[in-house]
C-alpha cells in the first residue's frame, strides 16, 4: 500500500483511535459473547435494561467485554459514571471522587463507578470502597483478569456479586469481524474484500480474545493489496506476515480439531512420544487453547495411565496449572513434558473399565436401597429401624478391614475393578487379592503385609 493510499484509508476509518475502541458497543444489541449472562432474559441483561445494576466484580481473561459492558451500562443508566483505572490513579483521586458521590447521594443521586483493573489496588485502597459501597454511595463495577476470591478484599467482595466471563468463542469473534468489515466505524467505506475463511482464522489466533482479533484485522487491512479495480484485499499471506507464522487449516470446532486431538491421545496411548509431540505441535501452532489440551491430558492420566502410575495425574493437573497460570506461548514446554510423560507412562485402563461396568449395572439392574448396615443412624428411629446394625468399623478390627460386604445384595461378589497389573498397578493388583482372598475366607493371612502392601515382588 503506497503512503497516498494509507493516508486515504486512515481518512476513510477514522483510524485516529484503534478499531477495537472505534467498533465499541453502544448498547448490548451490538455486544458479541457471554451469553449466559447478557443473552435474552439473563439476569445481567435484565438488571442492565432496569438500571438496577449492583455492585459486582468482572471477573474474565483479556479482550472479553469487561470495560465494554462497562461502556453499555454507562450509556444506558440514569446515575453518574466515573471511569477510574486502577493503575494511573491514587488514593487522593478515590478519595475525590467518594466526597462527591457521597454528595450527590444526599441530594437523591446515584453515582456508578467503574474500576478497571481493580485487582491492582493494593488493600489500602480497596478498603477506601467500602464504607461508600456499604452506605450505597457508590455502584462499584470493577474489572479483573486475576481470581477476585485472591485479589479482591473479602469484606468488599462479599458485598459485590461476581459475574464470571468467558472467553469468546471462534463464532463470537467471526462476527464482530464481519460487523466492522461492514459498519462505518469499522472498514465499511472501504469496500473491503475479505474472505470468510481469513476471518475464522483471524478468530482462532486470537484465542477468544476480541481485541486481539480487532487488532490483527486492522493491521491486515493497513497492508492490504488492491486489485485493478482499487478494491482493497486482505489476502492469506497478508494475513501469514501480520500474525508472524503460517496460518494453519485447523478448525477448533469443525472434523479438524476431532481428528488432531484424537491424533494425539492414540499416539500417547500407544507410547509414541515423538508423534505425539508433532500433534501437540499441530494443535498449539494452529491456534488451540493450551487449557483445553491440558485438560484432555488430565483425563487421559487416569483413563489411559490410571494406577499403573498414580504420579500422571498430579502431573497432568501440575500442567494444567502452568497452562492456567502462564498462557501461551511460555506453557508450550510444559505441555510437551506432560505429553511426553503420559506417553512413556505404564499403561492401564482399568479405571475408565471400572466405572463403565459399573454404570452399566447401575443403568440397568434395579436400584436397590442401600444395605442396613452401612446406613447412617443420627436419629433414634433410624436405629430402632436398625440403620447401622452390624456395621463393623474397619479400624476397630485387627486387619484394619471388616469381613462385611457393602454393596447390595444383587450385586455380592461383582468385579468392576480388575486392574491390568503393569506399573505401579502391580501393586495394587497384588493387594487387591489380598484384601478378596481374606473377605472370602480364601486365606487367614492379614492383607496388608507382606508382598501386598510394600509391593516387592516374590
Amino acid at each position: 500500500m503506497s503512503l497516498i493510499e494509507g493516508a486515504a484509508c486512515e481518512e476513510a476509518t477514522g483510524a485516529a483511535e484503534p478499531l477495537a475502541a472505534r467498533l465499541r458497543p453502544r448498547d448490548l444489541s451490538e455486544f458479541v459473547g457471554q451469553d449466559h449472562l447478557v443473552g435474552e432474559g439473563k439476569i445481567l441483561r435484565q438488571m442492565i435494561e432496569r438500571d438496577v445494576v449492583p455492585s459486582m466484580i468482572l471477573w474474565g481473561p483479556p479482550g472479553v467485554g469487561k470495560t465494554t459492558l462497562a461502556n453499555v451500562i454507562a450509556n444506558v443508566t440514569k446515575a453518574e459514571f466515573v471511569n477510574y483505572s486502577a493503575v494511573t490513579g491514587g488514593i487522593k483521586e478515590i478519595k475525590e471522587i467518594m466526597a462527591r458521590a457521597e454528595s450527590g447521594r444526599r441530594v437523591g443521586l446515584r453515582t456508578v463507578l467503574f474500576v478497571d483493573e481493580i485487582h491492582r489496588f493494593n488493600k489500602a485502597q480497596q478498603d477506601a470502597f467500602l464504607p461508600y459501597v456499604e452506605k450505597g454511595s457508590i455502584v462499584l463495577i470493577g474489572a479483573t483478569t486475576e481470581n477476585p476470591s485472591f485479589e479482591v478484599n473479602s469484606a468488599l467482595l462479599s458485598r459485590c456479586k461476581v459475574f464470571v466471563l468467558k472467553a469468546l468463542s471462534s463464532d463470537d469473534i467471526v462476527a464482530l469481524l464481519r460487523r466492522a468489515a461492514v459498519d462505518e466505524r469499522g472498514f465499511g467505506k472501504l469496500n473491503l474484500d475479505v474472505s470468510d475463511v481469513l476471518l475464522e482464522k483471524m478468530a482462532l489466533f486470537a484465542n477468544g480474545d476480541a481485541r486481539r482479533a480487532l487488532g490483527t484485522f486492522e493491521t491486515a487491512v493497513a497492508n492490504a493489496v488492491f486489485t485493478k479495480d482499487g478494491r482493497p484485499t486482505v489476502t492469506e499471506e497478508t494475513l501469514e506476515q501480520v500474525v508472524g507464522k503460517k496460518a494453519l487449516v485447523y478448525d477448533k470446532s469443525g472434523e479438524e480439531h476431532y481428528n488432531i486431538i484424537s491424533a494425539l491421545h492414540k499416539s500417547m496411548r500407544n507410547s509414541d512420544p515423538d508423534a505425539a509431540v508433532y500433534w501437540l505441535a499441530r494443535l498449539l501452532e494452529g491456534g488451540e487453547d493450551p487449557l483445553y489440551i491440558a485438560r484432555r491430558c488430565v483425563r487421559f492420566a487416569a483413563e489411559d495411565v490410571g494406577l499403573a502410575d498414580p504420579n500422571a495425574l498430579l502431573l497432568a493437573n501440575a500442567a494444567w496449572d502452568a497452562c492456567h497460570n502462564l498462557g501461551v506461548p511460555e506453557c508450550n514446554v510444559h505441555l510437551t513434558q506432560i505429553v511426553v510423560y503420559l506417553a512413556l507412562a505404564p499403561k492401564s485402563n482399568a479405571m475408565e473399565e471400572a466405572y463403565l461396568r459399573a454404570a452399566s449395572d447401575v443403568r440397568e439392574r434395579i436400584a436397590e436401597p442401600v444395605p442396613l448396615h452401612i446406613r447412617n443412624a443420627p436419629t433414634r428411629l433410624m436405629k430402632e429401624l436398625d440403620y447401622g446394625k452390624g456395621y463393623s468399623y474397619a479400624h476397630n478390627e485387627k486387619e484394619k478391614i471388616a469381613r462385611m460386604t457393602c454393596l447390595p445384595k444383587s450385586l455380592e461378589g461383582q468385579r468392576y475393578y480388575t486392574p491390568a497389573g503393569l506399573g505401579r498397578e502391580a501393586v495394587f493388583k497384588a493387594r487387591l487379592k489380598a484384601v478378596r482372598d481374606w473377605r472370602e475366607g480364601v486365606t487367614d493371612d492379614p492383607p496388608f503385609t507382606g508382598e501386598a502392601y510394600t509391593g516387592r515382588n516374590k
